[in-house]
């Protein structure tokens, strides 16, 4: 599997965005299991979570634990894995999401997660979306204090732009940054030029299209399905070897519900695309 940098350690180059196994239309324990299980096999090292993958308020911190029991099943040993979490999302008691930016809030969220992973130091920690009600220095200085206080070990910004990156940084080393990118959503590319000059991961979570499309893209990218067709591969599978080939920075965290998809998306790192594949991709 190729290695990419986050910060100061190497992780796959394709993680693993565990949210499917915890939302609407999730798989059973097991199978959920087996998922992860998959992306363990196949060489993915990085995997996100965050205490808000779940249905309602009444089961926070779901998609941690389930990760925590499929790491404590199959990893003796877990400093070989990297798993992200995030806080800062909310879940309501109907399933609806909000947000909390709020320093106190981020912090409880941490130890609620340190406890639902299992762990006594997240790897990687994230600020999940910005409250506009809260400045947003506020909620990175949340993120300075937790490293402070040893919880966890690098910080992350998920859903900015390239203004909240620089506020951050301003107050917090920022190891990574998880925004949505993808053949139907570039709107990112800034960001990822960013991140790219400052020596910051760029975590591209949807990188299919979301979760309910991703089977689509070729249907909806007829120049992603041409080079498939061309190279024998899926057009996901292509999908995910052109974000990679956007800047050494970019790690694509594709989810999947189920071990087929997961290891599709984990070949892409074998797929080598043509410049003239490139330069098709770029314009679509």
């Amino acid at each position: 599997m190729l290695q990419r940098a986050l910060g100061d350690a190497k992780v796959s180059a394709i993680g693993y965005g565990a949210m499917p196994l915890s939302v609407d239309g999730r798989p059973g324990a097991e199978d959920a299991i087996a998922t992860v299980h998959a992306a363990l096999d196949a060489g993915i090292t990085l995997i996100d979570t965050a205490d808000a993958y779940c249905l309602s308020s009444k089961e926070t911190g779901h998609n941690e634990r389930l990760v925590a029991e499929a790491l404590r099943r199959r990893v003796a040993d877990r400093a070989g894995i990297m798993v992200a979490t995030k806080g800062g999302h909310t879940r309501g008691g109907d399933g609806t999401w909000d947000v909390d930016g709020r320093p106190e809030y981020l912090k409880r969220a941490c130890d609620a997660s340190l406890r639902a992973l299992g762990v006594d130091v997240i790897d990687l920690y994230q600020f999940h979306r910005p409250d506009p009600v809260v400045p947003f220095e506020e909620s990175a200085g949340a993120l300075a204090e937790l490293l402070a206080a040893g919880k966890i070990r690098r910080a992350g910004l998920s859903n900015v732009n390239i203004e909240q990156i620089e506020a951050a940084r301003g107050v917090v080393p920022v190891t990574s940054v998880q925004n949505r990118l993808a053949p139907s959503f570039r709107s990112s590319l800034a960001e990822v030029r960013h991140c790219e000059a400052h020596g910051i991961a760029f975590l591209a979570w949807g990188p299919l299209g979301g979760m309910s499309i991703a089977a689509s893209v070729g249907d909806r990218h007829p120049r992603f399905a041409e080079v498939a067709r061309r190279h024998g591969v899926s057009p996901q599978r292509v999908a995910l070897a052109w974000e990679l080939s956007l800047a050494d920075v970019v790690v694509p965290i594709p989810g999947s519900s189920r071990p087929a998809t997961i290891i599709d998306s984990a070949a892409a790192v074998e797929l080598e695309l043509t410049d003239d594949d490139i330069s098709l991709l770029d314009a679509d």
